[in-house]
């Protein structure tokens, strides 16, 4: 159902803590121009967690027409299953596309806990969803035994697989086959995921969007030597994925890159000093080295 480069957009704060809808719609239409096949809102790095419902909701529509009839997915992450039930209901009324839907955050489920709030949120929207299964960030691990479980349910269409162990792709394939769209949603296994049978990319460092995609579309079109070139050039950036302060890394890097702010939402503060300072290297450095890009059509 879903395939392709499919961003998990940030967040745009005004100066003073509030929404900011005008930087929000350019820099999704900057996404959007550069080949990215759908958005997805507020989700780990949109920090959809610090925002209420309503805000979640404005920045879905933002996504909607942005994305110009392109997929335009909300993040479902709540700590209990009644307000994940009631945000999803609220994005089926909005015209959501579909859900990637995240266990509790705050207490970590069991198989059986995990199973259920998965299919209440499903029933609650009636919508496609992306599973996001994240043992490191979220401690709560849906396993190709639970997906298996789950497959009985046609709404359950897609899974974003970040469990950082790049088997679990092929063994996600090797037994369910095509039954799900596999999503890898960790930015430095991004090349390995994709090389293996990953369909889609649920993308973070979204500073370089052509780039993004010009390494899917090279390797969904077997030209693997040239997407590991520029995959190996990213890689630095890629790795500022995986940290604790991904929002705080990667919307500095968008500032950097295309102009916008790295506002972000307390208890986060922007980085400031030595840290600021290697992010802001590494920017340059990929600046000044950046790559041609091919010809992918």
């Amino acid at each position: 159902m879903w395939q392709g480069v499919m961003p998990a957009v940030t967040t745009k704060f005004n100066a003073n803590g509030d929404l900011d809808p005008k930087e929000m719609s350019r820099c999704y239409r900057l996404l959007i121009e550069a080949g990215c096949d759908g958005l997805i809102a507020c989700g780990s790095l949109g920090e959809g967690p610090m925002l209420s419902h309503a805000e979640r909701i404005e920045v879905l529509k933002l996504c909607q027409e942005a994305a110009g009839g392109k997929p335009a997915l909300l993040t479902v992450c709540e700590a209990s299953t009644r307000d994940a039930c009631a945000l999803a209901e609220a994005a089926a009324k909005a015209g959501a596309n579909g859900l990637m839907v995240v266990p509790s955050p705050i207490y970590h489920t069991d198989r059986r806990e995990t199973i259920a709030a998965l299919r209440a949120v499903a029933a609650a929207a009636d919508l496609p969803v992306m599973i996001y299964s994240n043992r490191i960030a979220y401690r709560v691990d849906v396993t190709t035994d639970m997906l298996e479980e789950l497959a009985d349910d046609r709404r359950f269409v897609a899974v974003k697989e970040s469990s950082d162990d790049i088997r679990r792709t092929t063994e996600i394939i090797n037994r369910l086959g095509d039954r799900y769209d596999v999503f890898t949603g960790v930015d430095n296994l991004a090349f390995e995921a994709l090389a293996v049978g990953a369909v889609g990319w649920v993308a973070g460092v979204m500073a370089f969007p052509r780039e993004t995609v010009v390494i899917y579309r090279l390797l969904k079109q077997g030209r693997h030597a040239e997407a590991l070139t520029i995959y190996r050039w990213f890689r630095p950036l890629l790795d500022l994925d995986v940290s604790t302060y991904l929002v705080q890394n990667l919307k500095l890097v968008e500032a950097l890159v295309t102009g916008t702010n790295d506002r972000v939402r307390a208890p986060r503060l922007p980085h400031t000093g030595a840290r600021r300072a290697e992010i802001e290297k590494l920017v340059q450095h990929a600046l000044a080295t950046r790559p041609a890009l091919p010809a992918v059509g």
